[in-house]
């Protein structure tokens, strides 16, 4: 009974300092979800602005855009906002990181275009090709590890894993293969950046993830323990 009691304790103790360590970490959270979008939209304009080929969604966002005269950031809030009503049947639950990935993301990439000039150097462009690549890696870390929820076509990918059985690899594959079909199929711009995208983002991802995770969370480097050993022999060891 006593160790019952205690364990309830413990258990209610350690609720209780996860909840007030949460609160603490939530200015941070914010910031990184919030820094972690606009980054996300630079860093599809910088892919834009090199000319050689996007990412699977912005492929089909500039090939929407193309036909009607929309921006691609513009178009881009209009897909996320469609793929969120898509959510609905599959009883996927948005957060706020979820609605604000939806705007966020369109309306700094929309910025980003005006403040960047158009360059037609070949060197210059894949530079900017690279730092997108490479600055979209870092915000996507940054804006999940905030965990206020998934963007709305990880949460298409995810519900349809749920829905049909099919694993998360195959399902994530035929929704990028579709958009990247239909898009160039519209006159989306798909090159070497497509190709660079496709393999660097993975483990650029990984490793940001890594690095802007919060304490505590999965992914986050292990805090020192402390191990205490009696009799005086052996006072303490100090692991990470």
């Amino acid at each position: 009974m006593e160790t019952s009691i205690g364990t309830r304790r413990g258990g209610s103790l350690s609720a209780s300092r996860a909840s007030r360590g949460s609160g603490r970490r939530l200015p941070r959270r914010l910031v990184q979800l919030y820094a972690g979008l606009a980054l996300y939209g630079a860093s599809a304009a910088l892919m834009v602005r090199a000319g050689l080929g996007l990412d699977p969604w912005d492929v089909f966002h500039q090939g929407v855009a193309e036909h009607t005269g929309l921006s691609i950031g513009t178009v881009s809030i209009i897909v996320g906002a469609l793929v969120l009503l898509l959510w609905w049947p599959m009883r996927e639950r948005p957060g706020l990181g979820t609605v604000s990935n939806v705007f966020m993301v369109g309306l700094s990439m929309d910025a980003t275009l005006w403040l960047l000039p158009q360059l037609d150097a070949l060197a210059l462009r894949v530079v900017l090709l690279v730092a997108g690549v490479v600055l979209n890696g870092a915000a996507t870390g940054l804006y999940i590890s905030a965990r206020f929820g998934p963007g709305p076509r990880d949460g298409l990918m995810t519900g349809l894993h749920k829905v049909t059985g099919r694993s998360i690899r195959l399902v994530r594959t035929g929704i990028e293969v579709a958009v990247l079909i239909s898009g160039i199929l519209l006159g989306g711009s798909a090159g070497v950046g497509t190709v660079l995208y496709a393999l660097a983002i993975g483990p650029l991802a990984q490793f940001f993830l890594r690095v802007f995770a919060l304490p505590g969370s999965p992914g986050a480097q292990p805090a020192p323990r402390v191990v205490a050993r009696g009799g005086g022999r052996r006072r303490a060891i100090l692991r990470r």
